[in-house]
């Protein structure tokens, strides 16, 4: 049996053993409810506030993942500006190119249209003298104009010196700035007036053109020329002749200054070869110096020996006349010491004693006197 005792009145019951189990259970189950409805409370609540703070946490990853989104979405479009504004810039720049070359082109061709003008207006009116005359003129002209400034070591001259009977028109010659010549141009203008009864074709000058070149040390020759006027071939530009006469070329006026420029560009780029090519030159000098000293030296010190030779003789016998008469002398010394000698030894046996031997008088003298002392 089993007393219970009512916590609100105070009375107790008597309840038997299966009765109090089921009181028991039923105080479990009862007590069992209600944690188990607090428990399913706390974990609604848990579940509930882990649900906000992942709702919080991924509407914050939205932002953040929104933000940078953003970001791309700027820098893209920044991107796509840029390039769009270096493209813009590139066209543009292309543009101007295209325009300054297309400029450029048409000023050269209505030069050179004006050239050719001039020089066909030029030839009716003057005599074939003064027509290759103002050829030359126009040619000097141009370089002091327009390649004078840029070249100030430069040479550009009439060509005054005449070698073997002939000279050319003008030399041209450059250097670098430590005095390297890396480029010389000999120069043939010719010219000659419609009226002229026996027509001239440029190769009539080539032989004597390459003659001067070499004889002059040129490395190129150009015949600046107004020949054959109707001539495609010399019509069309700057003509190698190279083939028939080594580094020759045939040009019209106007492509005068940009041949020289041509042919600076690609000379320049052999100045350190031709510095190279100096030193070793330089240095066989030296070399061919030092042997025509050494040849020099061995002549003098040849001459020299056979000079000693045909004088050793003459030596020798005056050194055995000076041994002969040193020995005399020597001799003469020896008899001389031994005079000395003698006469020494006599000097160290003289006394007072000896002195006054047999002289009374001198005796009493030399006493009295060392009773003064």
């Amino acid at each position: 049996m089993k007393e219970l005792k009512c916590p609100h009145c105070g009375n107790v019951f008597v309840v038997d053993e299966n009765d109090y189990s089921v009181l028991l259970n039923q105080v479990k189950n009862a007590e069992f409810e209600r944690e188990l409805t607090r428990r399913i409370h706390e974990v609604e609540q848990n579940q509930l506030l882990q649900q906000q703070i992942q709702a919080q946490t991924l509407q914050s990853q939205v932002q953040a993942l929104q933000a940078q989104v953003q970001q791309a979405e700027q820098a893209k479009q920044l991107a796509v500006a840029q390039v769009r504004q270096k493209a813009t810039e590139e066209y543009m720049k292309k543009d101007r190119e295209l325009a300054e070359a297309k400029a450029k082109w048409d000023a050269e061709r209505k030069a050179a249209q004006e050239q050719i003008q001039y020089y066909k207006d030029l030839k009716t009116r003057m005599s074939t003298k003064m027509v290759g005359e103002t050829l030359e003129i126009h040619c000097a002209t141009l370089f002091n104009q327009y390649l004078r400034p840029m070249m100030p070591y430069a040479y550009f001259e009439k060509d005054n010196e005449v070698v073997e009977g002939t000279k050319g028109d003008f030399v041209f010659r450059d250097k670098s700035e430590d005095g390297v010549e890396y480029i010389s141009i000999m120069f043939e203008m010719k010219n000659e007036n419609d009226e002229t009864a026996t027509k001239h074709k440029n190769e009539d000058f080539f032989a004597k053109l390459d003659a001067d070149r070499k004889k002059k040390g040129c490395e190129y020759a150009v015949l600046v020329s107004m020949l054959e006027p109707d001539s495609e071939l010399y019509n069309g530009g700057i003509v190698d002749v190279s083939y028939r006469y080594d580094k020759m070329y045939v040009i019209r006026p106007q492509f005068f200054i940009p041949l020289i420029t041509l042919l600076c560009q690609t000379s320049r780029k052999t100045i350190e070869a031709r510095r190279e090519l100096a030193l070793v030159k330089a240095q066989q000098v030296d070399v061919t110096n030092f042997e025509e000293k050494l040849v020099a030296f061995k002549d003098g010190f040849a001459r020299n020996v056979r000079l000693a030779n045909d004088r050793f003789q003459d030596a020798i016998d005056e050194i055995d006349k000076t041994i002969a008469h040193l020995t005399k002398v020597r001799e003469n010394l020896v008899k001389s010491g031994d005079n000395l000698n003698a006469a020494d030894k006599k000097l160290q046996e003289v006394t007072i004693k000896r002195l006054t031997y047999g002289n009374p008088t001198m005796k009493a003298k030399f006493d009295e006197a060392q009773k003064k002392d």
